[in-house]
């Protein structure tokens, strides 16, 4: 008898049954009946696993996962709660205090399409809340609590100031090291996008000279009219905001210093804009009510003349700084023809005279020799237009004249320097 398989070899191994057999010893074997033998059927070679392992797996990812979300919510809830704590030294200070909330939405998220402006403290955007009230929203950041610390104690200071030529501060908030302070929106922007950048309208002298009348106004009040002594030391015309009547107001305090009256600022650092800056600040570092009044008579030449500080655009160097070139114009006998000549007509010459020489003795070189803005207020409101230092321009040319440019300057009659 003989009976055998056959095989190959392979890499891979197959399983083989043997449900019935049929042999014989002499002759042919017998059929085989297969009625009533097992059906077996294949075995799905794709997956090895049971039901049983299948469920274990599923539900060991979907607990998993909800884990990680369970932990990841945890770190953000905890996170949300550091950054929304008010700490013990911030109750000292102002007492409205908005959510990040509510100014995000207020902004639409801080979006770019309300982006007022960007300076070297941060970003300025504008704001509306539910009851349609605008206002700006300005974000600091500091490199550390202790600095915004300090930067808060600062500006809550100035938060309380109230007068009507200063942008009111309305509130803040705080978002780890990053603090946002809420003002006062003012929908016709600063008075720089008036006069200079080629405007749609140009400003003209009436609105120019009320204006100059409101920041010295505030200006004097800051000096004089509180408990302390407020340096702003960032006076100029882009931080001069005009109003929905185009009255100015003196706005961002994010210099501003404060010391008692009588006594003087400590500070060691040289801040504020090239083309404002005192030349005792630069040289001493030492701002005070005279430096402002230094910058507030650039701010006041500005107006008048139409140029900037510096003008980068002139190649003549007696040109590019705008306090020389108008002292070199009055040393000529030629003031008026510093004068902005958009404006032509608006005024007589001695009214124009009268505003250039007052930029020139506030931008006098002795602090000690400038007026303070007690009397530029006098002397912009006309309570005391005798008051005007004359003799301090006199100082810077002494043997010239100045008679000599009032020729067709002004075309048109107007109202005199003192009644603004």
């Amino acid at each position: 008898m003989y009976m055998g398989f056959s095989a190959s070899k392979t890499q891979w191994v197959e399983a083989q049954r043997l449900l019935a057999w049929s042999f014989s010893d002499s002759g042919v074997a017998r059929d085989i009946n297969t009625t009533n033998l097992p059906v077996f059927q294949l075995e799905n070679s794709g997956s090895s696993l049971s039901p049983g392992a299948i469920a274990g797996i599923v539900i060991g990812s979907v607990v998993a996962v909800v884990g990680c979300l369970c932990v990841f919510y945890w770190f953000w809830w905890r996170k949300k709660e550091e950054d929304d704590v008010i700490e013990d030294w911030e109750l000292e200070y102002w007492p409205h205090r908005f959510s990040y909330e509510e100014l995000s939405q207020a902004t639409k998220g801080f979006s770019k399409d309300e982006l007022l402006g960007a300076g070297g403290f941060g970003k300025v955007y504008r704001g509306t809340f539910a009851n349609n009230t605008e206002v700006a929203v300005k974000c600091v950041n500091h490199d550390s609590r202790q600095g915004i610390r300090e930067f808060m104690a600062e500006i809550s200071t100035i938060g309380r100031l109230q007068h009507k030529n200063l942008v009111q501060m309305r509130g803040w908030c705080r978002k780890r090291n990053e603090l946002m302070i809420v003002y006062d929106y003012m929908p016709n922007g600063s008075l720089n996008k008036w006069i200079f950048d080629k405007p749609e309208k140009v400003m003209n002298w009436v609105d120019r000279r009320r204006v100059l009348a409101d920041v010295a106004e505030g200006l004097n009040y800051l000096h004089h009219g509180w408990e302390q002594v407020v340096v702003h030391r960032d006076i100029k015309s882009s931080n001069v905001l005009l109003d929905s009547e185009m009255r100015g107001r003196l706005g961002d305090f994010g210099l501003a210093k404060l010391y008692t009256h009588g006594g003087v600022p400590n500070t060691t650092r040289v801040v504020g804009t090239l083309g404002y800056l005192a030349p005792e600040v630069v040289t001493r570092a030492n701002p005070t009510a005279a430096s402002d009044v230094y910058s507030f008579g650039v701010v006041v030449l500005e107006v008048a003349c139409g140029r900037r500080p510096i003008d980068f655009g002139n190649v003549l160097e007696e040109e590019e700084v705008l306090i020389d070139w108008v002292r070199q114009k009055y040393r000529e006998g030629r003031l008026c023809e510093a004068a902005d000549k958009r404006i032509k007509g608006q005024c007589s010459e001695e009214e124009m005279e009268a505003m250039l020489k007052l930029g020139l003795t506030c931008c006098h070189p002795d602090p000690l020799r400038r007026p303070t803005m007690g009397e530029v207020v006098a002397v912009l409101l006309g309570e005391n237009v005798d008051a005007t230092p004359n003799e301090l321009i006199v100082e810077l040319a002494p043997s010239e004249s100045n008679t000599r440019d009032r020729s067709d300057w002004s075309t048109e009659e107007s109202e005199p320097l003192s009644a603004v």
